[in-house]
């Protein structure tokens, strides 16, 4: 009697799910969720403590983002306004490095794994690499900005775009086009990829 060619298609696709499964290992698989499921944490993170003015954007990279009318009643002289802006910037600067060292630590973790592959090594050390590099650039951004004489700067980077928060009432359009010049300067995004908001 002959057999029918799907049942030999189905055994063998079968294998090859196994033998893959055997060549990456149960526990590497494991891994490379942590870390997927890491980089969603950290990008969740941002997206929930960035401001909620920035979903509003702005026209062009000379103007700030959120309304404009509110920026300038904010300026009452109230010092509550100022601990509530004190407040956000400490505790976005200290969430932010929470999710990065939570990232770096599970990171760690895969380089240090005997059992993972090299390839996936090299793409823990890749991504640490990535990490360190994006920290050093929102470093000088903050510092550079706070030079031009802003109180408070949180700079946060993801990819090709920047968002970045400053202490001020008002920005005028040469400060912004300072801000923008920093960041081109430190990590070649182009002033349309750079959201500045004033807090």
């Amino acid at each position: 009697m002959k057999k029918q060619p799907t049942e030999l298609t189905e055994v063998k696709t079968a294998n090859k799910f196994q033998s893959i499964l055997q060549k990456i290992g149960k526990r590497n698989a494991i891994i490379a969720c942590a870390v997927i499921l890491i980089g969603a944490a950290v990008w969740l993170n941002w997206v929930l403590f960035s401001d909620s003015n920035a979903a509003d954007g702005y026209d062009g990279y000379d103007q700030p983002s959120g309304n404009i009318s509110d920026n300038l009643n904010n300026n009452d002289g109230d010092t509550t306004d100022a601990d509530s802006a004190d407040t956000y910037f400490s505790a976005t600067q200290v969430s932010r490095q929470r999710a990065r060292d939570e990232a770096l630590e599970v990171l760690q973790a895969v380089v240090d794994n005997v059992d993972a592959s090299d390839e996936m090594k090299t793409e823990a050390l890749a991504s640490i690499a990535a990490i360190s590099d994006e920290i050093q650039k929102e470093a000088n951004i903050e510092a550079l900005i706070l030079a031009k004489g802003f109180e408070q700067c949180v700079a946060v980077l993801n990819g090709d775009t920047a968002s970045i928060v400053v202490s001020a009432d008002t920005l005028q359009v040469a400060q912004i086009a300072q801000i923008n010049a920093i960041v081109y300067e430190q990590t070649g995004i182009a002033p349309s990829g750079v959201t500045i908001i004033n807090k």
